[in-house]
């Protein structure tokens, strides 16, 4: 391709949407909204937000006056059946099992969203590594009970999409090394990446791994069993203190890791105690990942919005230094990776798949 290739990427979360041109991998134009909790109560299914979010983005393209003229358009893939990693073009079956995902989620927008606005533009709709990506080994998914199997949802976009870029920053490639990632943000995952599979991970999303901002993590199963029975709790509210009322959510009242490590470095509590468990428990698992690993670790390489702070990498790193080096790519990063794929399928540096719904067992 002699001219720049235009591609234009599309993330909708929980509570936002953000959007952004680029040319090849610079990004020229991006721009997103957090949405009113307000504006969004009145879905009952974030799936019946879709309109709501197409008509967001067509009008700030408007008002922008960029043209819906693009050689390709990528969205954030969703909660689909598991898969191995990479590109992916969008298809009937991917359709499909979005519309009819059991988990209701914003992500399961994306590549609604980007399909529809690729077909006006008479070009190809991609997505990729989405968070149900499963590459582990077999004995990864076993627990102590035959009918509950591991399920692996993580941060599969950031983690593999910067496990590329710092292979190329090194003249490598990601299939040539071993490498430890952390994502940190709302939710933590930490992935034994051997050479360019993610052999082992926590399921970051509603399961297992380090405490996080927002959900509980690991649980010790008989007091969660006897939490249930309680009749203190309903299902759904069982399910939230694991995932939206967990973590630092459930010790302080609050996600806000500003607020929190502030306070934490000052030396109040409980925040001093809770942000050095997470931290703490954060290591252990980037720990576990290097036996995963043997010992034979390229780098470690930690990510997320808490990598910005400092007090927090500040107690995480005197824990993990000697045992590879430490590789910083602080941020989300989600619209930078999925623009490198679409640039990849676009260039025929990385194959593009056709997803098929069979799932990995």
């Amino acid at each position: 391709m002699n001219n720049p290739a235009r591609i234009f990427v599309i993330n909708p979360g929980s509570t936002s949407t953000k959007i952004a041109v680029y040319e090849n991998d610079k990004p020229i134009w991006m721009t997103g909204v957090h949405h009113s909790i307000a504006e969004l109560a009145t879905f009952k299914r974030v799936s019946d937000q879709y309109e709501y979010r197409k008509k967001f983005i067509l009008e700030k393209l408007e008002e922008a006056g960029i043209e819906l003229n693009f050689d390709a358009v990528i969205g954030r893939g969703g909660l689909l059946k598991p898969l191995h990693g990479g590109v992916y073009r969008s298809n009937e079956k991917m359709r499909h099992d979005l519309i009819n995902a059991k988990q209701d989620h914003a992500c399961n927008l994306g590549v609604l969203l980007a399909d529809e606005i690729a077909q006006i533009c008479h070009c190809p709709s991609f997505t990729a590594d989405p968070g149900v990506v499963d590459e582990r080994w077999p004995i990864a998914k076993l627990t102590g009970l035959p009918f509950i199997k591991r399920i692996s949802i993580f941060h599969a976009l950031n983690s593999k999409a910067l496990a590329h870029k710092y292979a190329a920053s090194i003249g490598k490639k990601y299939e040539d090394l071993n490498l430890i990632v952390s994502h940190m943000g709302g939710g933590i995952s930490v992935g034994a990446h051997l050479k360019g599979s993610v052999v082992d991970v926590n399921n970051a999303f509603d399961g297992d791994g380090p405490f996080s901002p927002e959900r509980a993590g690991t649980l010790p199963a008989a007091q969660l069993v006897d939490l249930c029975f309680s009749g203190k709790y309903t299902q759904e509210e069982i399910k939230k203190l694991i995932s939206g009322k967990g973590g630092l959510m459930a010790y302080v009242g609050s996600n806000n890791m500003i607020d929190i490590s502030l306070k934490a470095e000052q030396g109040e509590e409980p925040y001093k105690t809770a942000v050095e468990a997470m931290m703490y428990n954060i290591a252990k698992y980037i720990g576990s990942m290097y036996v995963t690993l043997r010992g034979k670790v390229d780098a470690i390489i930690l990510t997320g919005g808490i990598c910005f702070d400092d007090y927090c990498m500040g107690l995480l790193k005197p824990q993990i230094d000697y045992l590879a080096p430490i590789v910083m790519m602080p941020g989300e990063n989600e619209l930078e990776s999925l623009a490198y794929n679409a640039l990849g399928a676009l260039k025929g540096t990385l194959p593009v798949q056709e997803y098929t719904g069979e799932g990995i067992d």
